[in-house]
């Protein structure tokens, strides 16, 4: 499967594993990178030197291309980024900040830069700053968010339009079939944070875990707008929140209700009433999907390729049969896609993605704790 972002980045599959703070941990990271995605380390929430720490055992783990997510506005960003250069990290995610600021010297370490915007009118300045490619999140998205509030599915015709950089995006992406929904808008890559926070190698703990796939529809909402926006499981603290900014609290206020360390207590520690619980509004569809909690984050990347392919257009299945699916031992690889003469929108798809594809069917006995028996189920195959 290859387009500009998977030659971008030396990737097998257009799809990168968000770097999410204490979720995007090494060993999230290199299963992502290991199984053909881009696996990123989520330094938002570490020192320098536990990143360093992070990108050599994920460096350690896997032979494949990997990054970091860096958030400009984080107080440790000019330290991380001296590691980061260091370490000739191959792949750099920035958000929260002007990326013209760093840009220029991850280029001169060989780093490939992206950056995440939540306008247009970023996308142009990330363009004027020499990025490499641009994340288009709409507010979906959980975590830190953009102020505009433009849903995915608005925002990413839009920077497609203002620019001609390579185009991921982000925001409210769990499935093949929110991919393909992706593609057909402009996006040539898709970047997922919900769905792999909540897989086996996400380093988050296993009460946030549980309590996100128990999340229902309008079970987040959008806060803290006057500090950073950011979308949050309802629970105790959010209700704080929420009746904090009902009666005028300002900036200064609500940093101090926050405090420092609320993502951590919720996310790595565990405490459902009081931490902070970022996710995606998408969670409230994993809990129909996906019938086991703990599925690999390798298991993710060919569930999603797999039913991008074969479930939602670009192949239908008996065509694919008609055309030819070859068993190398290694995996299927379907050859060659149906005619000229079929579906127009498929014939539309066949050129976001070439028409050679492999799905890498073995790996899939390794593990029997339900995320194979999905992917088996989601394929209808096999």
């Amino acid at each position: 499967m290859e387009n500009r972002i998977t030659t971008l980045f030396g990737i097998r599959y257009p799809v990168v594993a968000g770097g999410m703070v204490w979720c995007s941990g090494w060993r999230l990271a290199a299963a992502v990178s290991e199984a053909g995605g881009l696996g990123l380390i989520g330094s938002g929430s570490m020192t320098p030197e536990l990143l360093r720490e992070h990108i050599r055992k994920c460096r350690a783990a896997t032979s494949r291309p990997f990054g970091v997510n860096v958030p400009l506005a984080y107080r440790y960003a000019p330290q991380l980024m001296d590691v980061i250069t260091e370490e000739r990290v191959p792949a750099v995610f920035t958000s929260a900040g002007n990326p013209a600021t760093w840009t220029a010297r991850l280029h001169d370490a060989g780093c490939r830069v992206a950056h995440v915007v939540s306008s247009s009118k970023f996308a142009l300045k990330s363009r004027e700053a020499g990025v490499d490619a641009v994340v288009a999140e709409g507010f979906e998205a959980g975590g830190h968010n953009g102020r505009e509030e433009t849903t995915t599915m608005a925002l990413v015709p839009q920077v497609r339009q203002a620019v001609d950089l390579p185009l991921i995006a982000a925001g409210g992406i769990a499935t093949g079939a929110g991919m393909l929904a992706a593609f057909a808008l402009g996006a040539e890559g898709c970047q997922l944070g919900t769905r792999f926070a909540l897989s086996r190698e996400s380093s988050a703990c296993e009460a946030f875990k549980r309590r996100c796939v128990e999340v229902q529809e309008g079970g987040t909402i959008l806060t803290l707008k006057k500090v950073i926006p950011t979308r949050l499981v309802r629970n105790g603290f959010c209700r704080t929140v929420e009746e904090a900014e009902s009666r005028g609290a300002d900036a200064e206020e609500l940093s101090a209700l926050i405090g420092r360390g609320r993502p951590k207590r919720g996310i790595f520690e565990g405490d459902l009433d009081e931490g902070e619980l970022e996710i995606g509004q998408i969670a409230a569809l994993i809990e129909d999907l996906y019938f086991e909690l703990r599925e690999h984050a390798a298991d993710i990347d060919d569930d999603l390729i797999g039913e991008l392919i074969f479930d939602h257009a670009l192949v239908d299945r008996d065509d694919a049969v008609t055309a030819g699916l070859i068993d190398t031992g290694y995996g299927l690889v379907l050859r060659t896609v149906i005619g000229e003469g079929g579906v127009n929108f498929i014939a539309v798809m066949r050129r976001l993605i070439h028409a050679d594809y492999v799905f890498n069917v073995p790996k899939l006995a390794e593990h029997r704790d339900g995320a194979a028996l999905l992917v088996q189920k989601l394929l209808g195959v096999w």
